[in-house]
């Protein structure tokens, strides 16, 4: 059976998931999966609930609660955390945020963007507002691979682009 290049993308990435959530978690730091294949762009983000919710525990009163629920709208908003060179032509496909199960150690939150692009050779920048919306993220660790190769760069608020 003959893999396609997606399907080793995929793979890619599945592991390189797997092998940052044996990474040592670090408040303030995110991580960021990015997949370009041909037309399709996809993003894996990995955020400690304390950078988006100021605590790594089960919310406690409706305060909290609201607190995780309007992290989680923050995050399920693709157009307001992700802005692609607009000559790419990508159009969103599907965000999903799934928040923490609570069961005990630290917690973070994970959220996957999946877009179709109609120029993919035009794709060249991402930028994102995270650093904007999340006030304690101060560094988001982005590993990439795409039709020009792989590589990691680290975003901060001062650089929030990830360009190649």
């Amino acid at each position: 059976m003959k893999k396609t290049f997606l399907t080793y993308l995929v793979l890619i990435v599945l592991s390189t998931v797997a092998h940052a959530h044996g990474k040592k978690h670090v408040h303030g730091e995110g991580r960021l999966d990015v997949a370009v294949d041909k037309g399709n762009l996809s993003l894996n983000l990995e955020l400690p609930l304390d950078v988006a919710i100021g605590f790594e525990r089960k919310p406690k009163n409706d305060k909290e609660k609201a607190t995780l629920e309007a992290a989680g709208k923050i995050l399920q908003d693709a157009g307001l955390l992700w802005v692609v060179n607009p000559s790419a032509g990508c159009q969103l496909i599907s965000a999903q945020v799934g928040l923490p199960k609570f069961d005990g150690g630290h917690a973070d939150i994970d959220a996957s963007y999946a877009y179709r692009c109609a120029n993919p050779s035009d794709l060249k920048i991402i930028e994102t507002s995270l650093f904007k919306s999340f006030k304690r993220l101060y560094r988001l660790e982005v590993k990439h691979v795409g039709p020009k190769g792989q590589g990691a760069v680290r975003l901060t608020p001062k650089n929030p682009e990830l360009r190649w």
